[in-house]
Order: structure tokens, then C-alpha cells, then sequence
């Protein structure tokens, strides 16, 4: 074959296959179209349509007296369809309306603004978000009534695209206790720990996808409509936490400590009226609330001589010592085989009666009756601890309960030296929640409350699940017992270790410690320090623990450190609460002789409660959040306040949480000197508010 049949052959099978393959066209448009077409179109439909879930509206979070601690709002981001418009409405418009837009985010000139627009129209783009910032409620109302907008979704091819934000109106307290949620539905506190109630039932809505990645949602009669979340409502007293995480802050900065927390529980019921964990920032500069180490499990750590308490309930429940009973503690060194319990006195505090030693936190007096009428037979000293409940977690409600521990008589890391460092504190570890249940208990006559923080999962006005009081432990001692242990916690105030906390207003029960740190297996300088006890101590009422980690300085003791944190509490309690304070209500009544209300002004919900409780007749002008009150002979008018106004409020006669709350939530710095009410401002009320503005108020 030559060179010239050659080439022709491969000529007509290259001529073949290109005549096969354009035959095969129409063949495969044709069964494209008519027999795959419906598979095809079915798959397109389900790439650029899709059902996709829409986010229900998380449920609030309440204090116990129904203050807002965290909610969920409304953001939305602004997108348009552009060509939705009819041409008239478009032409007739988009002027006006890029000049509001250019107006509202300042960040385009009214001309780039059509020019997008406009553009987009052309184009025939059906999804243009005009501004990646989001809008509050307040704005997206704004925005509905401007040209074309205001035609709606269907007219004007406005797009309200909502986004929620959790929002707390009382900004960081009880910040770690509200908690946080992540994407992945983990986090910390009320917020995790009750997710499923808060979190509602999410819906579906169908969705397009647009160029770009972007999905615009499209109204469909198999549209789904989520179901709201339930409202969580706590213990919490939002003037107890406030005041509780002051005196803390002051404190932990004062003594440039590692970490502290307080924990307020109500005595016959266990609520939880206040829980704080400041702990120092990565960076040294200052403190926040990172880790709820009252509950958690790095709570747990030696507690020192609070443990002491229990050590006293179990040896007068075996009736074998009375507090007047004597033991003799010497030089303040004793030793238990070869290792040497020490007191914190240098020389010892010599013979002591029980009572005394209890008094004045001497670890040797303790440590030598437990160890003498415990040492043949630990496991009966254990037991009392296990019939308080101390060794085990008490079910709190919130997620990350730390779980206590106690070595066991027998077990490889028991020695003959335990029982004697068990007794003050050392070789265990308990979290604040736990010793606190125990000195509540004891306030409450022996009877163990379980602490619990949520009193109601709601929806409007049906209640969906309730908690109330509930007793973990019937009697933890005898009653003889019991009142033995509150004259001991009594004498550590007026005559022991926290005598610089004794009040002639009120009486306070607790007992001071102060554990030395184990760091990489060895006992250093370093301390810590707690108060725990109760309130008024006659007839108690709020029980609390107060524990600060690491204090630097002089006297970092517990009785030096945690008991005053105690005391500044305490004083406030007792100070706002009308039921313990019978002075504060005899003035109270002296000023409804003399005609004048107590407040000047407030939130009116607040201060009719207030003039209700007082027996004061109070009539409101208008239903408003916020009032003025008007002294008129006996009776008491609240007036209208209104802070809603772009103009500076007048936070005359409120309080200080108060005024900073209103005008925080309207962008302003405050500074502030003084205590009590405000009585002065540095910009006049009713002037034009502007954005970055200091307003400085004078409390007397």
C-alpha cells in the first residue's frame, strides 16, 4: 500500500467517526429533553432549591424578681430584589432611597448607592444585600417606610433578613453563670445546661441559591414556622449577685489574687441568690469571670479548717467530748509518726478547751480528738461524711459539677497520718457548693437543702417543668449536736478567728480557712482562704461561702481575707432586705408621716412594689418602664420618665445601676463620683445625643 491510499484511508475513518459523533448529537439532545429531561430538571431543582431550617427564637433567661438576664434580639441584615419594582415605582424612588441608605450606614455616597442598584437591576440580579452591617428592630422599622421599601417584599423587593444576637441587658454579672453557647451547641452554664428547653424547635422555609453561593428565601405553602424556645427562670437576686461580685472584685485586686468566688444561698429553700468567679486575666490585667470554679470540677480543692465543722459534728454525735471538755495542743507541734502537725500560732496556744480550739482554728487540738477517738476505727469517721453527703455530687443544675474526693481506710494511698490531716481539710478536695450545703445545713437545723438554681422552664403562662425546695438529708446530726455546732460557729466571730467580722447590728456564724497550696507535691506559702458560714445567726436567713485563692500581702489568712468579703456582703443584704432590717423599715415609715415618697424616681414596676410593701398609695399617670415620683400628702404620683427619645435622659433621683443602665444602652461613657442617688449630670437633660459623648453624675 502507498503513502497516498494511506492517507485516504485514515481521511475517511477520521470522516467516519466525525459523521458518527454529529449523528449522536441530536440523538443525545433528544433523549436529554424527552426521556432524562424530568430526572435532570428534578436535579437542578433540588441544586438551586432546598428546604433549609430556620433558627427558632431562642428563649430568655430571668432572675428570680423577672429582671431580664439574657434574650435574644433582632438584627437583620438588608438586601433587595431589584427587579421586583415596577419601572415607575423604581424610576420614582431610587433616588431618595440611595440617599437615605448613603445617610443611614455612612460608608457609600447616595450615587454609588443607585449606581449598585441600578446596576444589578440591569443585570437582572434577583439578590443584592445592600450593607453587610445588620440593623437592630428600631432601624429595620425605619428603613420599611422609605421609598420603594415601603412597598414591602413583594412590591419593592425589600429583604428583612433576620439574625439573632443574644443580648444581656445587665451586660456582664453572673456572666459565666447565664453561661454561653457555641455553633456546636457546647458551652457553659444556664444557657448550655438548659440548651434544650431554650433553644425551641427550629422550622423550614425553601430556599433558592443565587449566584455567588448565597441562598434568598422564597415563600412556599410547605413553609414550616419554628416554635419559640422556653424562658428559663432563675433564683438569682440581681442585687445580691451585684453586690457580691463588687465586694469580691475589690477584694481580689487589693490582695492581687489568683482567683475568687461567692456563692449566696437562701437557708430554708436552697436557692441560689448569687454565684461570682472572678479569676485573674492571661494577660495580668485585671479580672473576669472565665471559670465557675464554685461548681466546677477545678473547684475542687483541699477546703482547710472549713472542714473542720464536719470533724466536730462527728465527734459530738459519738458523745464522747462536750465543748468544755480540755486538750492540750503544747507548743502547736504534734506528731503523727514522723510527720508534724503544726498550728498557725508559733509557740502554740497550750491547753485549750474543745470549744476554744474550735474557736481559734488550732489544727493540733482537732486533729489529736479525732485522731484519739477515730484513729482505732477511721471508717466510722468517713461515714459521717458520707451521711452528710459530702461524697458525692449533689445533682446541681448546672452542667460540670465537680465530684468530690476522700481517700478510703485501706485503699494503697491510706496511711496512718490521713485520718488526722483529713480532719482540717488536707488529702481531700470539695468545691464551694459543697461545704457551703453543709454550714447551710447547719443553719438550718440539720436539715441539707439541695442547691438549685432554676425554679421554672416557661412559655408565656404555662409552666412547662417547676423546681422547688427539696431535702437531700432529713437530719444530718441530732439536734443536740446541731445547736453545739451553731454555738461554735457563733464563737468564732465574737471571740475566734473572724472576731474582726463580728456586727453589733446582726449576728454572723461561719468559720474561717486556710489551706496551703500543694503545687508539684509540695505544701508552699502559698494559701487558700475561705469564709463560710451564715446569717442572721439567730434566726438565719441567707448562708454563704467566700473563697479567694492565692492572696498576696500581709496576713493572707482566712479570717484576714475571705471573712471581710463576707461581712461587706452580709451588710448589704441586711441593708436592702425590709424582712431582716426592722430599722430600715421604721425609717421607712417616719418619711410616709412626714408625706415623702422613698425614691425619687425608677422603675415603675420596682417602686410599686416598694410603696405597696410600705403601705403607701401610688397612682401612675401612664403604664411607663420608667417614673419620677411626686410627694402629694399621703399619697405618692409617678410620672412619666421617658428615656425612648434621641435626646439625653434625665437620670435625676435614680439609682446608680439604674442611670447606668439607661445610659449605657444609649452609647454613652459614664463616669461617676459619690454614693447614693444621682443628683446632678454634666449634660442637661432634653439636649440632642450624639454619638462618643462622656456624661459625668454626681451620687449624694
Amino acid at each position: 500500500m502507498n503513502v497516498k491510499q494511506s492517507i485516504l484511508i485514515r481521511v475517511r475513518v477520521v470522516f467516519i467517526l466525525i459523521a458518527l459523533t454529529a449523528a449522536a448529537i441530536p440523538y443525545r439532545i433528544t433523549k436529554l429533553q424527552l426521556k432524562d429531561g424530568d430526572v435532570w430538571r428534578e436535579k437542578a431543582e433540588t441544586i438551586n432549591f432546598q428546604y433549609r431550617e430556620v433558627p427558632a427564637t431562642r428563649g430568655n433567661i430571668y432572675a428570680g424578681d423577672g429582671s431580664l438576664l439574657a434574650t435574644s434580639l433582632p438584627f437583620y441584615r438588608i438586601a433587595i430584589d431589584p427587579t421586583i419594582a415596577k419601572n415607575d415605582l423604581f424610576n420614582s424612588g431610587i433616588d431618595s432611597l440611595a440617599n437615605k441608605l448613603s445617610a443611614f450606614y455612612k460608608d457609600k455616597s447616595a450615587a454609588a448607592y443607585k449606581r449598585m442598584i441600578k446596576d444589578a437591576r440591569l443585570d437582572n440580579k434577583r439578590y443584592l444585600v445592600l450593607n453587610r452591617k445588620q440593623v437592630g428592630y428600631q432601624g429595620m422599622q425605619l428603613m420599611s417606610k422609605w421609598p420603594i421599601f415601603r412597598e414591602g417584599r413583594l412590591g419593592g423587593g425589600v429583604i428583612f433578613e433576620k439574625v439573632e444576637k443574644r443580648y444581656r441587658p445587665f451586660n456582664s454579672l453572673a456572666s459565666r453563670t447565664v453561661g454561653f453557647l457555641n455553633e456546636d451547641e457546647y458551652g457553659a452554664g444556664i444557657e448550655y445546661s438548659f440548651n434544650s428547653y431554650l433553644k425551641g424547635t427550629d422550622g423550614k422555609a425553601l430556599f433558592q441559591r443565587l449566584a455567588g453561593g448565597s441562598w434568598k428565601p422564597v415563600f412556599d405553602a410547605e413553609d414550616v414556622k419554628p416554635e419559640d424556645g422556653y424562658d428559663v427562670i432563675t433564683t438569682l437576686d440581681v442585687n445580691i449577685q451585684d453586690v457580691a461580685e463588687t465586694a469580691l472584685l475589690r477584694q481580689l485586686i487589693d490582695r492581687n489574687a489568683a482567683f475568687g468566688s461567692v456563692i449566696v444561698m437562701e437557708v430554708k429553700t436552697g436557692q441560689i441568690k448569687a454565684i461570682s468567679n472572678l479569676q485573674r486575666n492571661k494577660s495580668g490585667n485585671g479580672y473576669g469571670e472565665n471559670y465557675n470554679f464554685a461548681i466546677g470540677d477545678q473547684g475542687n480543692t483541699e477546703p482547710g479548717s472549713t472542714f473542720k465543722l464536719l470533724s466536730m459534728l462527728a465527734l459530738l454525735e459519738e458523745n464522747k467530748i462536750s465543748l468544755d471538755d480540755k486538750v492540750e495542743t503544747g507548743n502547736g507541734v504534734h506528731l503523727f509518726y514522723n510527720r508534724a502537725m503544726r498550728d498557725a500560732k508559733n509557740g502554740g496556744y497550750g491547753t485549750l478547751t474543745v470549744r476554744e480550739g474550735f474557736e481559734k482554728s488550732s489544727n493540733v487540738a482537732i486533729s489529736k480528738l479525732v485522731d484519739q477517738y477515730f484513729g482505732s476505727s477511721p471508717s466510722k469517721f468517713m461515714a459521717y461524711i458520707e451521711k452528710a453527703g459530702l461524697n458525692q455530687p449533689l445533682g446541681f443544675q448546672l452542667a460540670g459539677e465537680g465530684k468530690p474526693f476522700f481517700k478510703k481506710p485501706g485503699a494503697k494511698d491510706w496511711y496512718g497520718t490521713s485520718l488526722p490531716w483529713i480532719s482540717i481539710g488536707y488529702e481531700s478536695k470539695l468545691n464551694p457548693l459543697h461545704t457551703l450545703a453543709l454550714y447551710n445545713a447547719v443553719a438550718n437545723g440539720g436539715k441539707m437543702m439541695k442547691p438549685y438554681i432554676v425554679k421554672a422552664v416557661s412559655k408565656g403562662n404555662t409552666i412547662q417543668e417547676s423546681y422547688g425546695p427539696e431535702v437531700m438529708r432529713k437530719q444530718i446530726a441530732s439536734e443536740k449536736t446541731i445547736k453545739q455546732l451553731q454555738e461554735l460557729l457563733e464563737g468564732v466571730v465574737s471571740r475566734g478567728t473572724a472576731k474582726n467580722i463580728s456586727n453589733a447590728d446582726y449576728k454572723i456564724a461561719g468559720k474561717t480557712g486556710t489551706a496551703q497550696k500543694l503545687i508539684n507535691g509540695q505544701y508552699t506559702k502559698k494559701y487558700y482562704t475561705s469564709f463560710a458560714g451564715y446569717f442572721p445567726a439567730d434566726s438565719p436567713k441567707y448562708s454563704m461561702i467566700v473563697v479567694i485563692d492565692s492572696p498576696e500581702g500581709f496576713a493572707a489568712y482566712g479570717g484576714d481575707v475571705s471573712a471581710p468579703v463576707f461581712k461587706e456582703i452580709a451588710d448589704r443584704i441586711y441593708a436592702l432586705d425590709l424582712d431582716l432590717n426592722p430599722g430600715s423599715k421604721e425609717r421607712l415609715a417616719q418619711l410616709e408621716e412626714l408625706g415623702s415618697p422613698y425614691v425619687q424616681a425608677g422603675k415603675a414596676e420596682e417602686l410599686q412594689e416598694i410603696f405597696t410593701e410600705l403601705g403607701l398609695k401610688a397612682s401612675a399617670m401612664n403604664e411607663e418602664e420608667w417614673v419620677k415620683t411626686v410627694s402629694n400628702g399621703s399619697n405618692v404620683q409617678m410620672q412619666i420618665n421617658d428615656t425612648d427619645k434621641p435626646i439625653i435622659p434625665d437620670v435625676s433621683g435614680l439609682s446608680l445601676r439604674d442611670a447606668l443602665f439607661i445610659l449605657e444602652n444609649k452609647g454613652l461613657q459614664v463616669n461617676y463620683s459619690g454614693k447614693g442617688r444621682v443628683k446632678a449630670q454634666s449634660i442637661a437633660p432634653g439636649t440632642q445625643l450624639v454619638g462618643n459623648v462622656t456624661i459625668n453624675l454626681v451620687l449624694g
